[in-house]
């Protein structure tokens, strides 16, 4: 059995009826995840972000398809956690206000208009809860775990 059909095997209908209605599948996710991050390693506000953190952009690009397969069609391929890789970043509303800018530019470019749609109200509430995780967590940063113990180290 192909890695593709173990993925699609655990909501294989839930999956199927997504990618009809939206003309969404895993070559155009893959597809979007390249062109955005493309344009965020050449832009002004984001890039410098993400070249201080991702040297190696394969794995990077990999684990983000993953997890857009996993929040557009419902797949399951992504197993992570995206909050707390986001909380201690030195970012702030604008930073999300520019990620969700470039990425609906790009899913229009990308997709069908149905799938656009659809990947930007997912993109929208990942915006607003990472924007909201890392304002707390820049407002209380005891509470976080990892710095607390950097604290104590110094």
């Amino acid at each position: 059995m192909s890695a593709q059909l173990k993925i699609l095997s655990a909501r294989p209908e839930m999956t199927a009826r997504i990618m009809v209605e939206t003309g969404l599948d895993e070559n155009m996710l893959a597809d979007l995840v390249h062109r955005f991050y493309a344009k965020v390693r050449l832009d002004p506000v984001l890039g410098p972000v993400f070249a201080e953190r991702i040297i190696d952009w394969g794995p990077h690009l990999d684990r983000m398809v993953a997890f857009w397969s996993s929040v557009a069609l419902m797949t399951g391929r992504y197993h992570g956690a995206p909050v707390p890789a986001h909380r201690t970043l030195p970012v702030d509303a604008t930073h999300f206000d520019r990620w969700i800018t470039l990425f609906g530019e790009t899913a229009q470019e990308v997709c069908t208009p149905a799938g656009a749609a659809h990947v930007m109200e997912r993109a929208q509430r990942i915006a607003r809860s990472l924007t909201i995780a890392v304002a707390e967590a820049q407002a209380a940063p005891d509470t976080i775990p990892f710095l607390r113990q950097e604290r104590m180290r110094r």
